[in-house]
């Protein structure tokens, strides 16, 4: 008897989260839609929706008269029974000083606050600096602290979850051994932590020119480093310690100075991109400008640099297609992009589809919400089957 009344408890909690996800996705479903979707009983279905309701997790939000009988009553995801924030760290604002970018998100994904600061982490506590942030959006967004079930950092360097901590970063304070259990201490929540360009793939997977992609790399193309993430079916490889698609410390062999070590940052980088705009008489102060102003001789230039990149990619990964992302790719746009497409035709006898991310906005930041609020939705889910 035991068994079976283990097994009927694991059957109803898998047919309530199964409906819980349904929900979440599509949402405004009624009975009926539930009972064709899942194929379980009308009492299996009115149970279930009694049990989410009664825990907070859906609501009724109208009623569908377009049918014959009684109206039926349609159901989705209650926006407010949990909450997502992202935070994405960005190693230089335009005061000079790493900004911080946040936003708050409800259980449907719509964003109910954001904000932005600019944060000297010589002289401020990374971890007083998160939980202040934090604080601001769900004041602003009228959230109290003990809603918010997951905050997602994005951060400019690599994680290794099994030490819990930031490596590759030149944000002052964000390496130091135990500062993500400190974060999440102070926040009172579960903290997740990701590469910013990996962060960047998860938006352009949910929303972007990777939607349809069997499997893409993103080339980050930043205006003080460069980055790749790897998408394999919607997974994200990170590597054992999280160092996965650090491009930017490739080394690479000139044959002119065969004794200086150089790398892909140094042949396309942002202060490469400056050098190169000077070497043909474009002037700006940023790599952003340079690369918006530029002739079509510096785009080819430069992008013959960035095919010695992509063309290693392409060897090692051969990916469905590469997006090109990051401020100097958005900036070139699709001149930049024909001039990478002619210069990789030229490279090598490789084929890869190119294209220029589609994402408009913050990407880093879309993509730490896309997470937050998935691991928001595994939380609950997780707690229904566990219940």
């Amino acid at each position: 008897m035991s068994r079976l009344a283990g097994s009927s408890k694991l059957l109803r909690a898998m047919n309530e989260s199964a409906a819980l996800e349904l929900l979440l996705d599509p949402g405004m479903l009624t009975r009926a839609d539930l009972r064709r979707i899942t194929a379980l009983s009308t009492p299996t279905i009115s149970e279930l929706l009694r049990r989410l309701t009664g825990a907070g997790l859906i609501t009724v939000v109208g009623h569908d008269s377009g049918r014959p009988g009684p109206n039926a009553e349609i159901y989705a995801a209650d926006p407010d029974a949990a909450f997502a924030v992202a935070v994405s760290i960005r190693e230089t604002g335009t005061s000079g000083n790493p900004s911080v970018a946040a936003a708050l998100c409800d259980l449907t994904g719509t964003i109910r606050a954001r904000v932005e600061s600019h944060v000297d982490f010589l002289v401020a506590d990374p971890v007083s600096a998160v939980a202040a942030v934090v604080t601001r959006l769900r004041k602003r967004a009228g959230v109290a602290a003990g809603r918010i079930r997951h905050v997602h950092l994005g951060v400019p360097g690599s994680y290794d979850p099994n030490s819990e901590t930031i490596r590759l970063t030149d944000v002052p304070g964000f390496g130091r051994p135990g500062l993500v259990p400190r974060i999440a201490e102070a926040l009172g929540t579960r903290v997740g932590v990701d590469n910013d360009v990996n962060l960047a793939a998860v938006a352009e997977r949910r929303r972007g020119a990777g939607r349809e992609a069997e499997n893409f790399a993103l080339l980050w193309i930043g205006q003080d480093g460069l980055g790749l993430a790897i998408d394999i079916g919607g997974t994200l490889l990170r590597g054992t310690r999280g160092g996965a698609g650090e491009i930017g410390y490739v080394p690479l062999y000139s044959p002119e100075s065969p004794h200086r070590k150089i790398d892909l940052q140094d042949l396309f980088g942002g202060p490469a991109i400056m050098e190169l705009a000077r070497d043909h008489g474009i002037a700006g102060e940023a790599p952003v400008a340079v690369v918006a102003a530029g002739s079509e001789e510096f785009l080819a230039v430069l992008a013959d640099r960035i095919v010695v990149g992509l063309a290693a990619v392409t060897a090692i990964l051969d990916p469905y297609l590469i997006v090109l992302a990051g401020p100097i790719a958005q900036a070139g746009g699709e001149t930049l992009l024909a001039a990478v497409t002619s210069a990789f035709g030229r490279a090598a006898p490789l084929e890869c589809a190119i294209t220029v991310t589609t994402i408009e906005g913050d990407a880093v930041l879309l993509g730490a919400l896309d997470a937050g609020l998935a691991a928001v939705r595994e939380i609950l889910v997780t707690a229904i089957r566990a219940g």
